[in-house]
């Protein structure tokens, strides 16, 4: 992910990337805590999260404000270093 949040702050990020950065910053446990989907509280994977969010726009967007919202304060909690 590029160092500035432009017009569109996703652009060039993959939805699998998104949920590969979320997974590593919460778990699966954390993720479906988070955002309660079946698809990452019944045995969860890589491949039938993409199934189901590339379906469904609602949960898609959910998860990218959660990237966002994780990427926006990583960012700030490398700059006050």
């Amino acid at each position: 992910m590029t160092e500035q949040f432009g017009k569109d702050p996703l652009h060039g990020v993959t939805l699998e990337q998104i949920i590969n950065s979320l997974v590593a910053c919460y778990g699966w446990d954390g993720l479906g805590h988070c955002i309660e989907i079946d698809c990452f509280n019944n045995h969860p994977t890589l491949k039938s999260s993409l199934k189901f969010l590339r379906k469904t726009p609602w949960a898609r967007k959910k998860v990218e404000n959660l990237y966002l919202d994780m990427a926006l304060h990583e960012r700030e909690k490398r700059d006050k270093w």
